[in-house]
């Protein structure tokens, strides 16, 4: 059978919003789903003899204009199609499953009440009989009175859907389900409707529980809020067995129209947020009051509404006739670490572990600093560690949280914080290295630093500190066939990326030099401190086997980076680093932080214009200020050359005036004595004669 034929054969499945949370798992399920599993038995044997996956359904999608992702499971990914293209894509599948439980909001109901009456009036010219499935939200039974007022706690069953009254805000959806539960059935009816309702939906990356999950996994608040009492009981349903009961329906196509989606749980908000807390965040819950959740902007009323809803269900035809494999049959709280794992690998979070090494004033704490900035993790250096532990054993003693902290807690914390103080007084302010060791270990462990990641500044310093606080035990019966070469190590704890700074040591003393004596005795940076300190350390790293080789026999190659003066401020350094580590695997600053965050990059903007403004301003000042005075000087050097010519004529022209004086001047002057005593009409012929006629007689 061509590949074009077998794709003929095969059911094709519309989904609507598939860039969407719930809808995208659904349809990822419905396209991952083998063949053979729908296969009837005597085709088992057929089917077991070839190993290849072949996909059960050929599934069709549209998604939203905004998405630019495309779907590689989706055969076919359809961008906000308008309604007559819509309408022909409906007509090609033989399954349509309209999923409204995203949002309360109208535009999926309106669309999904326009699909179902399009494909009803149109289903008598039907080639073969298609079947609609609604998935629509629990939140249409949240009115729903008892059937047994003296016993109100009881769960309620699919039988009673018809007594089924909603919540305010999901009428619409509750008309819609009625419009497909009327849909005709029988022989001659060729369009077959079913509604699940469907529980809330979480795993996968969490959606309307995200806001529980992100501040648990951040942990920066001491305790987790649970809004409203808490005791309501919420049913919920993982959002790929809620795929799988789609899957289902439309293998068995039961006779019953409508069906409960939902898991065994019958867990209370309090119980949930406790136990996320517990596996992601502080360990800690507290309570507030319902309308504080849309203040604080956890979550929209819309959103609020279904957290609020208090149900029980025993979805009987999800447990007696579809029997397919859950992934949370026991609820979330039973399976809570599988799906806090599930959360962070599905939104990428994961931890960036990181040690630095190099010689004292080689500039490891300053990167380090900027590391845990870039990447949002947590510094670890030993000296505020040991602080911060005596500092939180103070606080379980004094009681700072009574309703906490029992006697036995605060007992053990006293005990604890004594054995350390006798440790420090018995070696000169130093801890014992097992005590040391086992305060590292802890806070590896702490949900920060298993969460975020951290950065190791400095320590450890020898291989024999690095096998006690990251080497795991060799199994007692091991196979020596079976074992690794590579020697075992805690990779819970143990750091991805070491990075070993350098300098010369000409370069490191004359750096220590330039700090101010007050910073260098709190540093440890005085001649006296500061030598033995780098002379320790180069013998420590010059041993038989040190730190770095310790992680470069578990293939964790350190990567060595010199440190020089043309870099003062890192820049190089931290390029390199974060080129090796990758981008950030935190979560984006939430919408104050980023337009905090767009404030601060636009104060930044303004004032670097400002100062190329002022620069190009001073410069042209400059320039012209340079101009004038190379003016002003030329001046003066013209003043001096003209000065100098007039000179040099002055001098030139001495000679001609001597002889003027004494030949010309003598007889020209009495000529023109006698020219103004007779005043001739001719003066000038005048003069001449009367010279030619004295210098005749002389």
């Amino acid at each position: 059978m061509d590949n074009r034929t077998q794709q003929t054969l095969l059911k094709r499945v519309f989904v609507n919003d598939v860039d969407a949370y719930s809808s995208r798992h659904i349809a990822e399920v419905l396209a991952k789903c083998d063949a053979r599993e729908e296969s009837d038995d005597d085709g088992e044997a057929e089917e077991s003899a070839s190993p290849r996956q072949e996909p059960a359904f050929l599934v069709l999608g549209t998604v939203s204009s905004s998405s630019r992702e495309r779907l590689q499971f989706l055969h076919q990914q359809h961008e906000s199609p308008a309604r007559e293209e819509l309408f022909q894509l409906l007509l090609e599948c033989d399954v349509v499953v309209y999923n409204i439980t995203e949002s309360s909001t109208q535009q999926q109901v309106e669309e999904a009440t326009w699909a179902v009456t399009a494909l009803q009036e149109e289903m008598q010219n039907f080639p073969s009989r298609k079947c609609f499935i609604l998935i629509s939200s629990v939140m249409t039974w949240a009115m729903t009175k008892p059937s047994d007022p003296d016993n109100p706690e009881a769960p309620r069953s699919e039988e009673e859907y018809i007594r089924r009254r909603p919540h305010p805000s999901f009428r619409n959806h509750n008309n819609l389900e009625k419009l497909v539960l009327k849909l005709p059935r029988g022989k001659t009816s060729k369009l077959k409707g079913y509604v699940v309702g469907a529980g809330l939906q979480y795993g996968m990356g969490e959606n309307i529980f995200h806001y529980f999950f992100k501040v648990s996994w951040l942990m920066q608040e001491s305790k987790i809020p649970i809004f409203g009492s808490g005791t309501n009981h919420i049913p919920m349903i993982h959002v790929c067995d809620l795929g799988r009961v789609i899957q289902s329906l439309i293998k068995l196509r039961p006779k019953a129209k409508y069906i409960l989606a939902i898991d065994d749980s019958k867990n209370t908000l309090e119980e949930i947020v406790k136990a996320i807390s517990d596996v992601l965040g502080p360990e800690k819950v507290y309570k507030l009051p319902l309308e504080d959740a849309v203040t604080m902007k956890a979550f929209k009323p819309e959103e609020l509404d279904c957290l609020s809803i208090n149900l029980r269900f025993d979805a009987s035809i999800v447990n007696d006739t579809f029997g397919f494999d859950w992934t949370c049959k026991e609820g979330m709280v039973e399976n809570m670490k599988s799906i806090a794992n599930e959360y962070k690998h599905t939104r990428k979070l994961i931890p960036i572990k990181i040690c630095l090494v190099g010689p004292p004033a080689v500039g490891k704490t300053t990167v380090a600093n900027k590391l845990c900035q870039h990447y949002k993790i947590h510094r670890i250096d030993i000296n505020s560690m040991i602080e911060e532990k005596m500092a939180q054993l103070r606080e379980t003693i004094n009681g700072a949280d009574l309703d906490d902290n029992s006697e036995e807690a605060a007992a053990a914390a006293q005990q604890e914080l004594e054995l350390i103080n006798q440790s420090m007084e018995n070696n000169q302010g130093q801890l014992a290295e097992d005590q040391l060791f086992d305060i590292l270990r802890e806070k590896l462990y702490s949900k920060q630093c298993s969460n975020q990641g951290f950065v190791l500044d400095g320590f450890p310093e020898t291989s024999e500190q690095a096998k006690k606080i990251f080497s795991e035990e060799e199994p007692e019966n091991k196979d020596p066939e079976l074992m690794s070469k590579i020697p075992r190590y805690n990779k819970v704890i143990t750091p991805e990326h070491v990075f070993a700074l350098d300098a010369s040591d000409d370069f490191l003393k004359k750096r220590v030099q330039d700090v101010p004596e007050s910073m260098a005795e709190k540093m440890c940076y005085t001649q006296e401190e500061f030598v033995p300190r780098l002379v320790r350390y180069r013998q420590l790293f010059s041993t038989k086997e040190t730190l770095l080789d310790f992680f470069d026999h578990r293939e964790i190659h350190p990567e060595h980076i010199e440190i020089s003066s043309d870099d003062l401020e890192y820049t190089g350094v931290m390029k390199k680093i974060t080129e090796i580590v990758g981008i950030p695997k935190n979560y984006d600053a939430c919408p104050e932080e980023q337009e905090g965050e767009d404030q601060r990059r636009e104060e930044e903007r303004k004032l670097k214009l400002a100062a190329e403004t002022a620069e190009r301003k001073r410069r042209k000042e400059a320039a012209l200020a340079e101009m004038t005075a190379h003016y002003e000087e030329w001046k003066m050097n013209l003043l001096v050359v003209k000065q100098q010519e007039s000179e040099l004529l002055e001098a030139k022209a001495l000679p001609l005036r001597n002889y003027l004086m004494k030949y010309v001047m003598p007889s020209l002057s009495e000529a023109m004595v006698e020219c103004s005593k007779v005043r001739p009409e001719d003066p000038v012929d005048f003069l001449a004669e009367h010279l030619l006629r004295n210098n005749k007689e002389d």
